[in-house]
């Protein structure tokens, strides 16, 4: 087992950054003509809380499902959803808990059954407010990496993804040469708590989940228009995490944007105010083409 020395190293390391403020670009409190609410469900071994916001009125409106980046959670997202409902979306943030030994447990790896990664669309599946057919992703650092995954097995249900700095190909951030000894330490440390985490027996078995937690390897069944937004400071999550998975979507004729950011570090929408509403009103830009202007078709009739 790696050394205590070595953990408080990649704590460091991790706090060296500016602390996020969520409220950075995004509203401190519910505007007017929105309701806000919370709700937490069990869906198999998943306990799924949620935090959503939405106009008033029956809608149906357009509909964004939201999450945090890692370690975060949705309340953390309160800002985002509440500035996505004033704009006339319903906004859903969600979080993740799995039962493990007994108890239900934050885990890198939250996600283990294909079930799973449809959770919260499926709860979402039957509220009259939420327009079925007009359903978007949105993510953040982790965050964006589920709004990929999201996409990949709902092809059929998401029209479009907006994910910031993912990384979209774990095994290749973990391993990928790095020159500067302490970030070496740094990613040694990481990848021994994600395999611990993960509970691989193996390394082969190890290598199984990376692959399948990671959008690269999915990249065939993602079908939506994505948006990836990325720092090219970001020394978390280069920009070439993004760059290559825009490069294969369109290998595949998918309809993708890479939006490069200069200055930009990561978690930057919740640090940099100017480069953060930058961003932002390019995700604005995204959501309103590909999701509030396409028109949501009659539902069918009997014959």
């Amino acid at each position: 087992m790696l050394s205590r020395l070595a953990i408080i190293v990649v704590a460091l390391w991790l706090s060296a950054c500016q602390l996020p403020n969520h409220y950075l670009i995004y509203p401190r409190q519910v505007p007017e003509q929105v309701i806000a609410w919370s709700e937490d469900f069990q869906s198999g071994q998943l306990l799924i809380h949620l935090e959503g916001a939405r106009p008033t009125g029956s809608g149906p409106f357009p509909t964004v499902l939201v999450h945090p980046e890692g370690g975060k959670t949705a309340l953390e997202m309160k800002g985002v959803i509440r500035d996505l409902a004033g704009r006339g979306y319903v906004a859903v943030a969600a979080d993740y808990k799995r039962l493990i030994d007994g108890e239900y447990r934050r885990n890198t790896f939250a996600w283990r059954e294909d079930a799973d990664v449809t959770a919260t669309l499926e709860l979402i599946s039957d509220r009259a407010y939420v327009d079925q057919r007009r359903i978007a992703t949105l993510g953040f650092s982790q965050g964006g990496v589920f709004s990929l995954m999201i996409a990949a097995h709902a092809p059929d249900r998401i029209k479009t993804v907006v994910a910031y700095y993912p990384v979209t190909d774990f095994e290749y951030w973990l391993n990928k040469p790095r020159p500067n000894p302490i970030e070496r330490l740094v990613y040694r440390v990481i990848r021994w708590h994600f395999r611990r985490e993960s509970g691989a027996e193996t390394e082969e078995q190890f290598r199984k989940i990376l692959k399948r937690a990671s959008p690269l390897s999915h990249a065939e069944s993602i079908q939506a228009p994505v948006l990836l937004i990325h720092g090219d400071r970001d020394k978390a999550a280069s920009v070439e995490e993004s760059q290559r998975l825009a490069d294969r979507l369109k290998e595949l004729g998918r309809e993708v944007k890479l939006m490069v950011v200069p200055g930009a570090v990561h978690i930057f929408n919740f640090r940099q105010p100017e480069k953060a509403a930058l961003a932002w009103k390019a995700t604005l830009q995204w959501l309103e083409r590909y999701l509030r202007m396409t028109p949501s078709p009659p539902a069918p009739t009997g014959g």
